[in-house]
């Protein structure tokens, strides 16, 4: 497969992903967590599935495209274990959570979200989605929706209230 096919089929699973996970928390409270702010197509999305969600952005950097800078009250930026952090000392639960941290070096990056794992777990409501382009470690993954791959985006749900230790 091209990179060009496979950037695509990532993509379209990223869409999918986030328009199946905005269906299942409707009607549930909670806020809304994107964890790689990027170019901002993600969050862009996001407000347009969950207008009336907030939704949390962090990165390292603002260096998004100018129509996707989230307000500046809802930007955490930094290293992501303080942010996460932060964002559990706030008081924040998240109904729903995209992960998209990394460099593009896979073993770099499964470590990275294995590390978080137990950060992104401490700011999640019960039963909360988490969808990921990498694999979370203690939490459930579950079966999205069936058009995507089970390989090509991982799907999670968070325990029932239960906090991993840190």
């Amino acid at each position: 497969m091209s990179r060009l096919d496979s950037m695509l089929r990532r993509l379209t699973a990223q869409r999918d992903g986030l328009n199946w996970a905005a269906n299942q928390i409707a009607g549930r409270e909670g806020d809304v967590l994107d964890m790689g702010l990027g170019n901002g197509r993600t969050y862009d999305h996001l407000r347009e599935i969950l207008p009336d969600r907030r939704i949390w952005v962090m990165d390292r950097a603002l260096q998004c495209h100018p129509s996707c800078v989230p307000p500046a009250q809802d930007f955490l930026q930094g290293e992501a274990e303080p942010m996460l952090q932060k964002l559990a000392s706030m008081g924040r639960r998240i109904i729903l959570a995209h992960y998209d941290f990394g460099r593009g070096i896979k073993a770099e990056d499964v470590a990275e979200a294995a590390r978080l794992s137990p950060l992104i777990s401490k700011v999640m409501l019960p039963d909360g989605l988490l969808i990921s382009g990498q694999p979370l470690v203690g939490l459930d993954q579950i079966k999205g929706p069936e058009t995507i791959a089970p390989d090509r985006y991982l799907f999670y749900r968070a325990g029932s209230g239960d906090t991993l230790p840190t």
